[in-house]
């Protein structure tokens, strides 16, 4: 079982990298940057990859952090501010009872939602920058936001402005849309998964429900490896469209 979960959370992270490196190409070549400035960015690239598997090498436990408080609960375990305590930086600490995930055959999802964090090279996702486990837990280190979420807002305000309202709207369908760039759909949008950065800024957060409409992301493949999708989930243009139209129907009530 040990094995198992580490598996789930650090399988090959090195197969991400020509991923990000072939997304890097396109961009410049979109761009149509001169070729000083694609050497500048690709060193830039080298610099960013090499720290970010010196942070996935790093071996971390539960001790490594000091619990501050608790600031949100779900259905299988809790999420906690933390501070780490070699470097004084804060976190969410998303912690997910393995039990609970593996009753409620939950595991299909959990594999989603690790693959969208490491291969979300994204300002509109949340980051993810270390995960562990022990016997009982897994453990995602997750960037903290200071700014709440959507929900948190709606109720302190009560009601938005009209110029308010098309921000936030036009915010989350580019983070939306970042996801379904890298083939994912989210399935779970709703004011409470929207968080706010320190500027205000829409991130996605949540994705327990997600999918990249791959077998390992189907809670059927861990029982039968013989089975094919559904044509509902296969055509994941009527998915993205209904996202969009639930999220037409999710903002109107936010309009002064």
């Amino acid at each position: 079982m040990v094995t198992f979960w580490f598996l789930l959370l650090n399988n090959n992270i090195r197969m991400n990298c020509p991923y990000r490196q072939q997304k890097l190409e396109k961009v410049m070549d979109q761009e149509g940057l001169a070729d000083e400035e694609k050497r500048m960015r690709r060193s830039e690239h080298a610099r960013k990859e090499t720290e970010f598997l010196r942070l996935k090498r790093t071996r971390l436990g539960l001790e490594d952090f000091e619990s501050l408080k608790v600031i949100g609960r779900g259905a299988f375990g809790e999420v906690r501010l933390v501070q780490k305590k070699d470097t004084g930086h804060v976190y969410a600490m998303k912690i997910l009872r393995k039990a609970d995930m593996l009753e409620k055959e939950q595991v299909g999802h959990i594999r989603a939602e690790r693959d969208i964090l490491v291969e979300a090279d994204s300002l509109w996702v949340v980051k993810m920058f270390y995960s562990f486990q022990d016997k009982m837990n897994l453990y995602l280190i997750m960037e903290f936001l200071p700014g709440g979420d959507m929900m948190t807002l709606l109720m302190k305000m009560d009601t938005l402005s009209e110029e308010a309202t098309q921000f936030y709207i036009a915010e989350t369908v580019l983070a939306i849309d970042s996801i379904h760039q890298l083939g994912f759909i989210h399935r779970d949008i709703k004011p409470d998964n929207l968080l706010l950065d320190a500027r205000g800024h829409v991130k996605l957060s949540d994705f327990g429900l997600c999918t990249g409409l791959k077998k390992a992301h189907r809670t059927d493949f861990y029982k039968n490896l013989n089975h094919s999708l559904p044509s509902d989930l296969s055509k994941q243009s009527q998915a993205t469209s209904f996202i969009y139209f639930a999220i037409a129907c999710m903002h109107p009530p936010s309009l002064a």
